[in-house]
This record gives C-alpha cells, sequence and structure tokens, in this order.
C-alpha cells in the first residue's frame, strides 16, 4: 500500500465510507480514523497500534445535534460545557445509545464523544454519514504525532492517507470529563485547564489514573512516551551535572541550559499554551536523536502546566 500525505478531503472521506482507515489532523494531535458503524475498521485500529481492547476510543462529530444519536441521559452541566467548548479540546464521557459498539467503549456504558476544532476534519466530519472514533495515530504508549510526519514516520505504508492539516494548534490531547449524577469529574488533564472547566460548572473531581479498566484514554500510567529514557526534574542543572559523560538532551519551559547534548526550549515567553503546542515535537525530536537520557524541566503546577506534567509523568513512567 502506498500511502498518500494529502489535502484532499474527499479523498479521505471515500476512503472512510469504503471501510479504511484515515489519519487525520485535530488542534489536539493526529488521530486514526475509522467509520463508527464499521466495526471491522473500528477492530483495525486497535491491531495498528497495538491498543489493548479494554482502552476504549473516542468518538467525533461535527455539530450538537449530532449527539443525541451517541449519547441519552445527558447531564446539564455536559451541556454547559459542551455550549461553552465545542469545537474545542473537550471530550464528554456520557451514557452511550446503542448506536455506539461496544468495541468503541469496551465493553463500557458510556462512551467519550468531541468535536474538534480543526477546520480540514470538520469539513470531513459534515461530508459523511457517519461519526468516526479516532485516538491518537500513534502506536500504543509511544508520543502522540503533532504533524503528518510523525504519522507517516510510525506507520509508513500501513496507512492509505494521511489527511494533512499543518502542525497541531494545541498539541495536547484534548481534556476528558465525565459525570457522577451531576458532578464532573476529569479523567484525562489536556488542552482546556481544570481551572477553565471549573469557570463554567465548579468544582470537579480528578480521577486521571486507572491501569485495568480505564473508563477514558489516557489513564494508563505509562503513556506518551519515547524510546529514550525520559527523567523528570525540578532542578535540570544538577541532574545534567550528575548525568555527566552521558549524551544528554533537555527539555525546557524557557530556560536555558549549558554543558547538554540537545536543548529543545519549549517558550522562550515562558507561555504555557504555547510550550504545551510544542511538547510533543520536541520529544519527537530528542528521541531520533540517539542520546541516553532526556531530562525534562518539571512544569508550574496550574494551568496548562498540569497538563504538561501529566504527559511527562505518563512518558517517564
Amino acid at each position: 500500500m502506498r500511502t498518500s500525505i494529502t489535502t484532499d478531503i474527499a479523498f479521505c472521506q471515500k476512503l472512510l465510507k469504503t471501510g479504511e482507515l484515515v489519519a487525520i489532523p485535530t488542534e489536539t494531535v493526529y488521530g486514526l480514523a475509522a467509520s463508527i458503524m464499521d466495526i471491522g475498521a473500528i477492530e483495525r485500529i486497535f491491531e495498528m497500534k497495538g491498543r489493548p481492547m479494554f482502552n476504549p476510543l473516542i468518538v467525533h462529530i461535527h455539530s450538537l445535534e449530532q449527539l443525541s444519536l451517541l449519547a441519552r441521559d445527558i447531564p446539564e452541566n455536559a451541556l454547559r460545557l459542551a455550549r461553552a467548548f465545542w469545537p474545542g479540546s473537550l471530550t464528554l464521557i456520557l451514557p452511550k445509545t446503542a448506536e455506539v459498539s461496544d468495541t468503541i467503549t469496551a465493553n463500557k456504558p458510556t462512551v467519550g464523544i468531541r468535536m474538534p476544532n480543526h477546520p480540514k476534519t470538520l469539513a470531513l466530519l459534515k461530508g459523511l454519514p457517519f461519526p468516526i472514533a479516532a485516538p491518537s495515530a500513534n502506536p500504543s504508549t509511544r508520543v502522540s504525532p503533532t504533524s503528518a510526519e510523525h504519522v507517516f514516520s510510525y506507520f509508513g505504508t500501513k496507512l492509505p492517507a494521511i489527511l494533512d492539516g499543518g502542525p497541531c494548534e494545541v498539541g495536547l490531547e484534548s481534556t476528558i470529563v465525565g459525570f457522577k449524577g451531576e458532578t464532573p469529574v476529569i479523567y484525562r488533564k489536556g488542552g482546556i485547564t481544570v481551572e477553565a472547566i471549573e469557570a463554567i460548572v465548579g468544582k470537579v473531581q480528578l480521577v486521571t489514573k486507572e491501569d485495568k479498566a480505564p473508563v477514558a484514554p489516557g489513564m494508563l500510567a505509562k503513556h506518551y512516551a519515547p524510546k529514550t529514557k525520559l527523567i523528570i526534574s525540578s532542578s535540570v542543572a544538577e541532574t545534567v551535572e550528575e548525568y555527566t559523560g552521558f549524551k544528554v538532551g533537555v527539555i525546557s519551559f524557557c530556560s536555558n541550559y549549558e554543558r547538554v547534548e540537545a536543548l529543545r526550549i519549549l517558550s522562550q515567553e515562558g507561555n504555557l499554551a504555547i510550550a504545551a503546542k510544542n511538547l510533543f515535537s520536541a520529544l519527537h525530536e530528542l528521541d531520533q536523536m540517539e542520546l541516553d537520557f532526556i531530562v525534562a524541566e518539571k512544569f508550574p503546577e496550574e494551568g496548562l502546566g498540569r497538563s504538561i506534567n501529566d504527559r511527562l509523568e505518563r512518558a517517564a513512567y
């Protein structure tokens, strides 16, 4: 099979309608998409990623009207969040309808749903007679892709098409919110901050780790991991000194470090949104450099810094 990195939306729609998998851009990361109506294609997502079947997928829609096709008994707080953040980096975990297969939800009674904020993927979805299921387009546990080139580096010619939407604007996966009654529960920190969620619905619970039967994607302890060993440090200079004699790369928020093999500063301005956008790209780059270690600076535990730290902790697990 020859892979086409393309901007042809109609071509990608045709592939999805005939049961093929297509990589798609979103504002968060690139996804590996299939029709929710084609169970064989859904099963190939799990197979291609090496993803355990107990780890559920997220369904992507293009309008709020589609929500009732997939979910029932929707809490009012879920609708408040959808109106505030869709299209955008928010996934809602809701009781599923019979339209959603148990394969997608890993036999759970709930389904994760979001409306991506990317013009190409919204146009793709609007021309399809079905929603799509799309986890991140990377092998399970590996660093998420934020460019078409990252996807190609993972899957080569295994995919018929990668819809090229340029670099991802957010660069972190969606924030996942479920509900216990009307009480919101954050299952994954992501591109929308805890503070922004609480500004809409009040105080939330945090339940972000579960290795055996996760309610939502992104809850496994090991995830987003480069092949190179990753170390998180609150004192990067001392850690680099400790590893003198080794080839060490550093991921920094906004500080410069000397005597390292490679340095990636995520935001010269100290902007957490820019740092989040650049995180996975930096991990991809350093992981290709045959380093002995990657040392990542611990980020401020606030706003998107909490989401960045979450990714680093799982990558270093």
